[in-house]
């Protein structure tokens, strides 16, 4: 059965391919190309300590009991992450396709039609629902899409602020912590400090440059921002929004008001929350800044023929060009799962978008009613799908807690003491009915249980939507599952996948991960996990999380791991990070400068300047070896300010050669 191993299996090269690999190369085993390969002098001596292998099915086993460790409540705790339904046809031809989570950047067009329309789709969604008239195809996650933010509208600043140096962003008090977290991280080292507070309260001085705002803000209440914005742009700065982007449906989109920037996470549009795992971020901005927005812009063109096309219309922050001279390290996207929330929307169309937002508000508004009957008192006076209860004094926050665990229901818990829920699309009756009698037990009063939700709006004014959105012919004409089945098929038809053939580009796809490993996935005990939960419902997922971590700490040879970046240029963000702090708690917080080959990917050097270094190229020949002697003597010249050296270890460490 060991041969059943999935370090066996899954890679797609067969015996005969491989024997004629090796004799092209000039070598008669693979033990041999990595003699050959990697010097001896760093090879292991011993085996990893890890533990055995697993065949699939010992895998699958796994797994199982990893996840049946896991507690599945019913989550209202919201704060960027909200129960959705996957559209079976979506899930089962998109999300579990190879044909779409195994495909590459598409760089080459003309095998990449597919992918291409869909995020063309996504683009377009967003463009529609934010009122804004540019998008790009995806992001990584809200929190650092709220960074990439930041920096943009530092690079726009007018001449007379550079001038000045305002280095200022303000940030509403009410936005989500994570993202202020990300944020605050990421300026610091770009000299760029964040003040938070009321902005009804906000009194603009010369060194605020830009304002971040939430909509509906962190405690779920719908703010009108019209004359905070006028203000804003009177005194030269620019306004970027987070939204919940399902709640566009149905409020006034930001483009409406004057916002510059529009960004935030498409994880309603149907994307699981995997315990705060991955889902598409997505920003969009005016057109006049789009050679300053981060990411990849998809375009109409023509081919030959004179045919529309599709194309990457705009990589704005190409670092294999501008390198160190990039104000983002952002060269990747969320592409598979942009893709799962543009066919999202799709499916649903523009009415169907609207009736799950006035699904989730009806009820919504149903909730208030009838808990504000029971003595309680909801104290945001607009709201799309979050509602924040101040409690009477004779209830505290910690007897709902306890009754609300009792009945398997996870709450948001306010530190002064106010409750708080985020309604979601797959809450119905029966949900409903759970969460009164959470609220009437703690209030010791019966309720009146309900077979119906009314339609009740309570949106006024000019926050209510008036505009269409989603009018395109795609969001007009695939609403069966039959029509949608066969528009993914004949987009997929377009592309070319490990599905077709070999990849020989790079590692940024999930191409190399086994169907074995991709099953879990679509396991509901793995999907609907909400990352605040409390530690004892997600016992099968920290598990995971601490084995993992175990082994990757033996593999690479260090003391402690982190899980959290999610692209190889975060990673590399999250290092440099890591040597600054550890520097500065050493007394050499002076050591600015980091050595980078000229061979080396365009994110390191753009990485570094994000970090706050200085880069001081090293030289490589035309096969990118790195010059040992240019190395040494950089190295040496700079040698009291510098900080690290970033290189590429194993699969370039053969390039570390004295020039012959």
């Amino acid at each position: 059965m060991k041969n059943d191993l999935l370090a066996n299996r899954h890679i797609g090269i067969s015996i005969k391919d491989e024997e004629q690999m090796l004799r092209k190369i000039g070598v008669k085993s693979l033990d041999e190309l990595i003699n050959k390969t990697i010097p001896a002098n760093i090879r292991l001596k011993e085996p990893l300590a890890l533990p055995e292998a697993m065949t699939e099915y010992e895998f699958g086993n796994h797994i199982a009991e990893l996840a049946a460790k896991n507690k599945l409540y019913t989550t209202y705790i919201g704060m960027g992450w909200y129960n959705t339904i996957t559209p079976a046809v979506i899930q089962r031809n998109v999300f579990e396709n190879p044909v779409w989570y195994t495909s590459y950047t598409p760089y080459q067009t003309e095998v990449s039609q597919g992918r291409l329309e869909t995020l063309m789709n996504f683009q377009t969604a967003v463009c529609d629902l934010t009122g804004m008239p540019l998008a790009n195809c995806s992001l990584l996650d809200e929190a650092t899409a709220a960074a990439e933010a930041v920096t943009m509208m530092y690079a726009l600043r007018p001449r007379d602020m550079q001038k000045s140096g305002a280095n200022v962003v303000f940030v509403d008090e009410d936005i989500f912590p994570q993202t202020l977290a990300a944020m605050t991280t990421r300026a610091i080292p770009q000299g760029i400090e964040l003040h938070t507070g009321k902005y009804s309260e906000l009194e603009l001085t010369p060194d605020i440059f830009a304002c971040i705002l939430q909509y509906p803000n962190a405690s779920g209440n719908v703010e009108d921002y019209r004359e905070f914005v006028e203000k804003a742009h009177a005194a030269d700065c620019k306004v970027a929004v987070a939204v919940d982007l399902l709640s566009l449906a149905l409020l006034t989109p930001p483009g409406e008001w004057g916002a510059d920037i529009v960004f935030g996470t498409s994880q309603r549009l149907g994307t699981p929350m995997f315990y705060g795992g991955p889902s598409a971020a997505f920003f969009a901005t005016r057109d006049e800044y789009k050679r300053n927005m981060p990411g990849r812009i998809i375009g109409w063109s023509k081919d030959k023929y004179g045919k529309p096309c599709y194309r990457m219309a705009l990589q704005t922050r190409e670092q294999h060009i501008k390198r160190e001279k990039a104000t983002s390290n952002i060269c990747t996207a969320q592409a598979l799962l942009a893709t799962m929330a543009g066919f999202y929307a799709v499916y649903h169309g523009p009415e169907g978008i609207r009736t799950i937002a006035e699904h989730i508000h009806n009820i919504s508004a149903y909730l208030e009613k009838n808990i504000n009957e029971l003595g309680y008192k909801q104290v945001n006076a607009q709201y799309f799908g979050t509602l924040r209860f101040a409690l009477p004094d004779t209830i505290s926050a910690q007897q709902i807690c306890t009754i609300a665990l009792s009945k398997e229901v996870n709450l948001r818990y306010f530190k002064n003491g106010d409750v708080g829920m985020s309604i979601d699309e797959t809450t119905d009756v029966t949900a409903v009915n759970v969460l009164l009698s959470i609220f009437a037990i703690a209030a010791g009063k019966d309720y009146a249980k309900t077979n119906d939700i009314p339609d009740s709006c309570t949106i006024k004014g000019a926050l209510k939507r008036q505009s269409p959105y989603l009018t395109h012919e795609v969001f007009n004409k695939y609403h069966t599952e039959t029509e949608m089945m066969r528009y993914i098929k004949r987009l997929d038809r377009k592309d070319i996948s490990l599905a077709h053939s070999m990849i020989s580009l790079g590692s940024c796809t999930m191409k190399l991960n086994a169907a074995a490993e991709m099953l879990p996935l679509s396991r509901p005990e793995f999907m609907g996990m909400h990352p605040l939960v409390p530690e004892d419902q997600a016992e099968g997922y920290r598990e995971l999380i601490r084995n993992l971590s175990e082994e990757l700490k033996t593999i690479m040879g260090f003391a402690g791991v982190s899980l959290q970046p999610n692209s190889g240029a975060a990673g590399e963000y999250a290092g440099l990070c890591v040597i600054r702090a550890y520097q500065e708690s050493i007394g050499q917080g002076h050591r600015n400068k980091v050595l980078i080959p000229a061979s080396a990917h365009g994110t390191n050097p753009a990485s570094a300047i994000q970090a706050g270094y200085t880069t001081v190229t090293c030289a490589c020949d035309e096969q990118g070896n790195v010059d040992m002697d240019d190395l040494r003597a950089k190295a040496e010249e700079n040698k009291e300010e510098l900080a690290a050296l970033m290189i590429t270890y194993p699969l370039r460490m053969v390039s570390l050669k004295r020039k012959s």
